[in-house]
């Protein structure tokens, strides 16, 4: 059928029409020709009425397409590594992609034991408390329905151990997220520590020109007398760096520890379910 590529017209042959033709295109070239130029005949059921043109528009940049391919890897990897035990969602704002990919990567992981939080890269946007409100909700108590099925309460939640990887291209929102993290004791961070950029940028009207100006206008601090973050970062728990060589040979150190360290939280502290007691008897003398 023709399709159209880069404004230039080709045509694509079906598959099924060379792999009909394999065993015989060494020794019967003359075969190939007149079935090539009499493909559309009925018996095949296609024909050139129903070809349709297929336009191809390139993407501005490739860095959504990168950064997904880069997530998914992640999640493949860190699936390989635990044995299936662990998610793995990537946070790389705070703004509404980091929402979505909160709420897409997360929820549709509830099956796994614990989970692992990547926010390197983060740059910000608001103050995700929401996120840490989803994570820190624990297990509250469980149902059995008349047929045997059990659930728990709350229902969308990962239950086990969570571990936070932070670096140091995470910043303003990016900052506040492992610090809440930190702060609530979520669980441990690994990594770099983060930017160090607390003061936030916002709602300053356009020129008439199109152009912009900001300046800073919010500064966030602490509950104890101190800007806590503001040009200092958070601090990871357990410091690990990708080094150049590392990355090269296709490692990411700080993704591999977090794995580690999230299982050595889980054989800990197991995921358990508890039965359900015994069945009341209300017919008893």
């Amino acid at each position: 059928m023709p399709h159209v590529l880069n404004t230039r017209t080709y045509h694509s042959t079906p598959l099924f029409l060379w792999e009909h033709l394999k065993p015989e295109l060494t020794y019967r070239n003359q075969q190939f020709e007149d079935f090539y130029n009499g493909w559309e005949r009925e018996d095949y059921q296609t024909t050139w009425k129903d070809a349709r043109d297929v336009t191809v528009v390139p993407v501005a940049s490739e860095f959504g397409l990168r950064n997904r391919a880069w997530e998914e890897d992640n999640r493949r990897k860190v699936d390989e590594l635990s044995g299936g035990k662990l998610a793995y969602v990537h946070v790389p704002d705070t703004n509404v992609a980091g929402y979505l990919n909160f709420n897409r990567y997360y929820f549709s992981q509830v099956g796994k034991q614990a989970a692992i939080i990547d926010e390197r890269y983060n740059h910000g946007g608001q103050i995700a408390d929401y996120i840490i409100d989803e994570l820190e909700r624990p297990l509250r108590n469980c149902a059995i329905t008349r047929e045997g099925e059990k659930f728990c309460s709350p229902l969308a939640q990962i239950y086990g151990p969570k571990t936070m990887i932070i670096n140091e291209m995470s910043g303003s929102g990016g900052d506040a997220l492992p610090w809440m993290f930190k702060q609530d004791k979520v669980g441990p961070l690994v990594g770099m520590r983060t930017w160090g950029g607390l003061v936030g940028i916002y709602n300053y009207p356009p020129l008439i020109d199109g152009g912009t100006v900001t300046a800073p206008r919010a500064a966030i601090y602490g509950l104890h007398g101190s800007w806590e973050v503001e040009n200092h970062g958070v601090a990871p728990d357990v410091e690990v760096e990708n080094d150049p060589a590392s990355v090269a040979s296709g490692h990411d150190l700080q993704l591999e520890r977090a794995v580690q360290i999230t299982l050595e939280a889980l054989k800990k502290n197991p995921v358990v379910i508890p039965d359900h007691p015994p069945y009341p008897n209300y017919h008893r003398n």
